[in-house]
């Protein structure tokens, strides 16, 4: 059943930070929350949720589509409230909003490693992590933020098994007004960002 696998889309106000020059960083938000959301809403099998400490994104999302609104924090206290707040499910993904050219295939990947492990992670380019993947409730021992500089290093150091944290494919995240460069234009989907940075 789709409500037994979520895929939360985090969206946080740190995302507009990367706009590049003479582009808004309200509207670089939103477009990149919203091509994230589309990516995850077009999936089989899994049910999306919008997790944000950002007003307003009741808007970007499709019908039905649950919008849960938590705190402005970060590190492994923001992770930590992100699953906390999730409003039902066995498995969950969460995505971090500022990958919008994610090629949905890596998130399946992450589902089929939750079959071996408690937690799953898709790192990302230059440390940290893109998703992390976890059966549900969130593990207590787990600790890690989506900025750590090695977030599967972290969770590994504190779980209970050494097998307990697997190791996904990685890809990256628009964390800096540079990084739209690792932007892939040969990948379908990213149509509001692409829109919105060739003005």
């Amino acid at each position: 059943m789709t409500e037994d696998r979520l895929v939360a889309v985090l969206v946080t106000p740190s995302i507009a930070r990367a706009a590049p020059p003479g582009v808004d960083a309200t509207e670089f938000l939103m477009a990149l929350a919203e091509d994230t959301y589309e990516l995850v809403a077009g999936l089989d099998f899994v049910s999306p949720v919008l997790v944000t400490s950002v007003p307003g994104m009741e808007e970007i999302v499709w019908p039905g589509t649950p919008v849960v609104e938590i705190p402005d924090l970060s590190g492994s206290a923001l992770v930590e409230a992100a699953f906390t707040a999730l409003p039902y499910g066995k498995q969950a993904v969460l995505l971090s909003g500022d990958a919008p050219d994610l090629p949905p295939l890596l998130i399946g990947k992450l589902f089929r490693e939750l079959g071996r492990a408690q937690i799953a992670v898709c790192p990302a380019a230059e440390g940290g992590a893109v998703a992390i993947a976890a059966h549900l409730p969130y593990p207590g021992w787990a600790s890690a933020g989506f900025d750590d500089l090695d977030p599967i290093k972290t969770l590994r150091a504190s779980a209970p098994g050494s097998r307990m944290v697997a190791r996904g494919p990685g890809w990256h995240r628009l964390r800096a007004p540079d990084d739209v460069r690792l932007l892939d234009p040969g990948l379908e989907g990213w149509d509001n960002t692409r829109a919105l940075l060739s003005r």
